[in-house]
């Protein structure tokens, strides 16, 4: 047998790093040929990493949220041939075992060590605590068995671990989860109760804390958020809208779809109305360099698409919305938020914005503070459309009615041109025929 060490690729678009966000293999496991091992991010794309070869994982590089430079070592793997003639081939890599070291990971290298048949790992292989903690808890030991001889309790390996490290025997709990698999909870319960523990559908106390670290695409909005909210100063208008006639307008217009004109939603009558407002105040199509004190004023309308992904929330561009009709907006919206949504979407259709649109549909509440996109000076929100009263002057009568909850920079947009922004906003949705023509 020899070993072979499975590096990280070059994953392209010159990246240096990425982030480990997901591992699809453990120590002790076999692996086949294109078999994946972990996957990574580089900035909001994910890149699978398939092994090149078959054989056992014997050592793992890094933990999840872990930053891995591109040509570290990320998996060592046990595989079949001539040791010596494997080492030999996997020579390049032997100079850059230093960079094992470095890595906060001694309790993976110590696992990763028997696996590998390295002289002294032998003697560190049988770990001691599980040996040890069966011994804590006396009561256990004078429980009645609640499964029959020989049947092996149901439980998730990190229910297992659990148990080891409370000293639990998984023989004497009570599964409450499907086909009767032991929880944490369960765990927890037999951990306050013993044996005798109430019955399920019984009011019981939850003590447990589950730890869930922030990486990936989580970590990336996190830092976003916490750069836009500590950097910008937030002024937010919020502007009730009667949407009842662009509703009219929409019905009309969707029942006959064809494939150069798809069905429409309100997102591109916003986006049109945008475009018409923001030719008349460019300085809100804008990036601010807060740094060189710079505001960048673009003639071209990128518009980000804050769209809601399994991952998390990604901002898709529709680029150019200027040069594109209703239709094509509604057709380049439907194309990048698939995309978004099935993990393709690439570096260039995520990023390049320079005004945000963030939408919660009919979930979107009466009013929100959107957050803005940072590095750009405004973001329109779009909140849930309620028929409610409204008094025409005469009598209260039914109408569509929608909240639009806008934010600006205050350092570079003022509440005036803010506001004079929302009113035009107001105005071309109210009356939509005049998306269509140039007033």
């Amino acid at each position: 047998m020899a070993e072979r060490i499975i590096k990280l690729p070059d994953v392209g678009e010159g990246i240096a790093e990425a982030e480990l966000v997901e591992w699809h293999v453990k120590v002790g496991d076999i692996v086949r040929e294109d078999d994946l091992i972990a996957a990574v991010m580089t900035d909001k794309a994910t890149v699978e990493i398939p092994s090149p070869v078959e054989g056992e994982v014997t050592w793992v590089g890094a933990e999840i949220g872990d930053t891995v430079a591109i040509g570290s070592a990320l998996v060592k793997l046990k595989v079949a041939g001539d040791g010596a003639a494997v080492q030999e081939a996997e020579a390049p890599a032997e100079p850059e075992a230093p960079v094992e070291p470095p890595k906060e990971k001694p309790a993976a290298a110590t696992q990763a060590a028997p696996a590998a048949a390295p002289e002294p790992a032998p003697k560190r292989m049988p770990t001691p605590k599980p040996a040890a903690a069966p011994a804590r808890p006396a009561p256990v030991a004078a429980a009645a068995p609640r499964r029959a001889a020989g049947e092996k309790p149901l439980a998730s390996p990190a229910v297992r671990l659990k148990a080891r490290e409370a000293g639990v025997d998984l023989r004497q709990v009570q599964g409450s989860g499907p086909a009767g698999r032991i929880t944490h909870e369960d765990i927890d319960g037999f951990i306050q109760h013993g044996p005798e523990a109430p019955a399920k559908g019984g009011l019981v106390a939850r003590t447990a804390v589950t730890e869930v670290k922030v990486v990936g695409l989580r970590r990336r909005i996190a830092e976003k958020m916490a750069l836009s909210k500590s950097r910008i100063p937030h002024i937010t208008i919020v502007e009730e809208v009667d949407v009842s006639a662009l509703e009219d307008l929409r019905a009309a217009l969707n029942k006959k779809p064809t494939a150069e004109r798809p069905k429409l939603t309100l997102l591109p009558f916003l986006m049109r109305a945008m475009v018409k407002a923001l030719a008349e105040q460019p300085a809100l199509n804008a990036l601010y360099d807060d740094e060189a004190g710079i505001v960048r004023q673009h003639a071209g309308i990128d518009i980000g698409i804050a769209t809601q992904t399994p991952s998390g929330l990604i901002v898709p561009v529709v680029k150019h919305a200027e040069a594109r009709d209703l239709w094509g907006c509604a057709f380049e919206l439907s194309r990048l938020a698939e995309r978004a949504r099935d993990g393709t979407a690439t570096r260039d259709e995520l990023t390049g914005s320079t005004i945000t649109i963030t939408s919660l549909g009919a979930l979107g509440g009466i009013a929100t503070t959107p957050v803005i996109n940072h590095p750009e000076v405004a973001i329109v929100g779009v909140n849930k459309m309620v028929v409610r009263p409204v008094w025409d002057g005469a009598t209260f009568v039914p109408r569509k009615m929608m909240n639009l909850s806008s934010s600006f920079d205050h350092r570079v947009v003022d509440g005036w041109d803010a506001a004079v922004f929302v009113q035009r906003l107001k105005q071309l949705l109210e009356t939509p025929a005049t998306l269509f023509v140039d007033l």
